[in-house]
């Protein structure tokens, strides 16, 4: 006898709202950002992304033995991101994809992560563990990020952080999404 447990988590912003699943072949432009712009703040673009998760999995009442499958995606969220038209530029621009770049580099970690954890049948709250460390440090990375670029004021800056995660998403290429996921 067994029993099925099927969860979908969705954290950030409810399924019905527009968004971009990261892909190395599509890259941001401009036109993806769709929110009023903000003019209180000192920022020229501002871009919503982050990790989104689901899995279900089956459990079995005689056993210890769980079975799972998850979907682990980095999203852009265009109704939540947005820019001034008159005060941003194409460095600006891939300042932008660079944290949907990261977005992507800490779904990768996400996915090895559960990859290598042997779960038990608490696997809902591990998984949402895992998540919770993972949205943690790329909170960090994008904080980081935009110190250590000067928010793409700073070229230099700007160019290290490009071929970091450059890096760290090769180093990362086996966790990539698998064509068969869904967006």
């Amino acid at each position: 006898m067994y029993r099925i447990i099927g969860i979908l988590c969705i954290f950030l912003l409810v399924q019905e709202e527009e968004k971009i699943t990261w892909s190395q072949q599509k890259k941001l432009h401009w036109g993806n950002f769709e929110a009023a712009p903000k003019y209180d703040t000192d920022a020229v673009a501002i871009t919503a992304s982050g990790i989104t998760y689901g899995f279900s999995s089956k459990t079995y009442s005689n056993s210890d033995k769980v079975e799972y499958t998850t979907q682990v995606m980095a999203q852009f969220y265009p109704e939540k991101s947005w820019y001034l038209k008159e005060r941003v530029n194409d460095t600006v621009l891939g300042h932008e994809q660079l944290h949907f770049d990261i977005s992507e580099l800490y779904a990768r970690k996400f996915r090895k992560r559960i990859k290598e954890t042997k779960f038990t049948k608490n696997v809902q709250q591990e998984i949402a563990e895992i998540y919770d460390q993972i949205n943690e440090e790329l909170r960090d990375m994008q904080n980081a990020y935009d110190a250590g670029s000067d928010y793409s004021r700073d070229y230099a800056g700007q160019i290290k952080w490009q071929k970091l995660i450059a890096r760290e998403l090769k180093k990362y290429d086996n966790y990539k999404r698998s064509p068969s996921d869904n967006d």
